[in-house]
């Protein structure tokens, strides 16, 4: 009798064991399972191609380039202190006017002409002595000035290059490095300085040759 009691007893015991395995065990998978169920990472669902974001226009041009094709139209002003001048400017592009300067803008780029009394042709060294400190004071992070006489159409005047960074834009938020070209034009007690600007990178050479040399006396 004490035999079969402990057999009996064995039994319970291994039938406990075996169901409190399988209980065990079915919690485990139930854990598994959640876990292989939970939606894919949005990586994922990006790959269906529903999510992609809209990639940006490729730039036929590098930033700030003026077309090869560009149009250019004859500017004359009719007002303030001095406007006995034409000058071609692009065609299309937005005019503003500036604390005494014309202003013609597109994207990048810049055409400013400004018309001021003098008593004496700028030179080489008045440009160096004056507008360079000027220019220094007033132009964020000016650099590389380089100032020379060279020949136009309208006779020989002086030319400013240097570098700046352009004005925060207010929609993005970006900052341009600018170069710049400055001719200073003079005649009979009046001048005329034509600054051209755009990124340091971009290739302007032959539109502010165009502008520039298109610079007339009337």
């Amino acid at each position: 009798m004490a035999a079969h009691a402990r057999t009996s007893a064995t039994v319970g015991l291994v039938l406990v064991a075996a169901v409190t395995a399988g209980c065990s065990g079915s919690g485990s998978h139930s854990a598994s399972g959640s876990t292989t169920s939970t939606p894919p990472a949005s990586s994922e669902r990006v790959g269906n191609g529903q999510n992609k974001p809209t990639p940006a226009p490729t730039e036929s041009n590098p930033p700030g380039d003026i077309p090869d094709n560009q149009v250019y139209v004859v500017y004359r002003p009719t007002g303030g202190s001095f406007s006995a001048f034409t000058v071609k400017v692009p065609e299309g592009w937005a005019r503003t006017e500036q604390g005494g300067s014309t202003v013609f803008t597109d994207k990048l780029n810049t055409v400013r002409i400004t018309a001021v009394s003098a008593s004496t042709a700028p030179t080489v060294d008045s440009v160096t002595k004056s507008v360079v400190p000027k220019l220094r004071s007033q132009v964020p992070k000016f650099a590389a000035p380089k100032v020379s006489e060279v020949s136009r159409h309208a006779g020989r005047v002086v030319r400013l290059t240097y570098q700046g960074d352009s004005a925060k834009d207010p929609v993005t938020g970006k900052v341009v490095r600018d170069g710049f070209e400055r001719y200073a034009f003079y005649k009979s007690g009046h001048e005329v300085d034509l600054t051209l600007s755009g990124p340091v990178n971009a290739d302007n050479v032959d539109p502010w040759r165009i502008i520039s040399d298109f610079f007339a006396w009337r």
